[in-house]
């Protein structure tokens, strides 16, 4: 299809750099807002929020990808690797954030939390999940350990999404509609993963 080759066409000229570029600028518009006081009242909880958030939104869209390909001919592989690093780095970044500047670096009572909190248990089984992601997204690794086992190994990417999800809906005290559209929306994405794939025919 048209459409499809010229998304095809225009992601294959975007360099690598531009995509981790544009996926910092959100990190660069709350170093800003922090320092003129543009988070409101409680700016820890709202750095906490947005940089959660962010990286929730980027794990969704990483596992869009593959479903992308397969049922729509729109091949997004190759930022695949940036779009997951960088939602690595928002993940660290939300954990900093909490251990630093919420629980004052209290590590005594930052492990208590992670224990005794279903919703920070599940936030920490999601960031545990990505990290050897993040140590193996480079082509050394994936020559080290063959694409079999490095495809296996990055299959935790589902579980770091599902955990991502569950975390931000154990975490909010009321229903509101948004964490239940992310959980919904990962739980979409992987069901499609079992459908058979259909073929997409180029005019």
């Amino acid at each position: 299809m048209a459409v499809t080759e010229a998304i095809n066409r225009n992601a294959r000229r975007v360099p690598t750099l531009a995509v981790y570029l544009a996926g910092l600028l959100p990190v660069a518009w709350l170093v800003w807002a922090a320092a003129t006081g543009g988070l409101g009242v409680d700016p820890v909880k709202e750095m906490e929020h947005r940089l959660g958030s962010w990286a929730l939104q980027l794990l969704v869209a990483g596992l869009c990808i593959t479903p992308l390909r397969r049922f729509a001919g729109v091949n997004l592989i190759r930022i695949r690797r940036a779009i997951g690093l960088l939602a690595f780095l928002y993940v660290t970044l939300h954990l900093t954030v909490w251990i630093a500047l919420d629980m004052g670096l209290l590590w005594e009572q930052a492990f208590k939390d992670i224990v005794k909190r279903p919703y920070v248990t599940m936030g920490m089984l999601g960031f545990a999940a990505l990290v050897p992601l993040a140590l193996t997204s480079n082509d050394w690794s994936l020559r080290r350990l063959g694409p079999q086992r490095w495809r296996r190994l990055h299959r935790l990417t589902y579980l770091a999404a599902l955990a991502g999800g569950v975390h931000y809906l154990w975490l909010v005290k009321a229903w509101p509609v948004e964490p239940f559209l992310y959980l919904g929306a990962i739980l979409a994405l992987l069901g499609l993963r079992a459908l058979p794939a259909r073929r997409v025919m180029a005019r």
